[in-house]
């Protein structure tokens, strides 16, 4: 690390200790020629995913979008803001875990769509018809027999 007062390379580290919410390390550092101290931030380097459109268009990746298609779909249902944020912010850590730099818009529609079948099949629906973009009555009630076999089920647990 190069001393800001004098230039010369090497410092020492007197110091270190977390900072924030444990995302960074606060060091205190001594240039070893003319003894400046300063501090220095040593951050994890975040490389922002990348949504690739339906068009091909890539633009990066927006928490606040989900939530706000979330939103959308669960309005007037008994879901409360955090249960969505909570949402959004399993739909980003699964992202961050299985893709490393680009993701495809459809697998986001397809994890958004898993998390809200198992939260409301009323919001799963309303998400589900935006994003298949069902051309008519028939797509949607293919949709809707779907979940009914679901619920059929011996092991479905509501």
């Amino acid at each position: 690390m190069k001393c800001p007062s004098c230039d010369y390379r090497e410092t020492k580290v007197v110091d270190s200790r977390v900072s924030g919410e444990g995302n960074s390390i606060r060091r205190r550092r001594e240039c070893l020629k003319c003894e400046h101290r300063f501090t220095t931030y040593e951050y994890v380097e975040k490389v922002p995913l990348m949504i690739i459109k339906k068009d091909g268009r890539r633009q990066a990746f927006d928490r606040t979008k989900i939530i706000s298609g979330l939103v959308k779909a669960c309005e007037k249902r008994p879901i409360s803001i955090a249960k969505i944020e909570e949402v959004a912010s399993e739909v980003e850590r699964t992202l961050q875990k299985k893709y490393d730099r680009e993701v495809n818009s459809e697998d986001i529609g397809e994890i958004i769509m898993e998390k809200l079948s198992s939260l409301d099949e009323v919001a799963y629906v309303r998400f589900a018809s935006v994003y298949r973009q069902f051309r008519d009555v028939n797509h949607f009630m293919k949709e809707l027999k779907v979940i009914l076999e679901r619920d059929k089920e011996p092991t479905r647990r509501k």
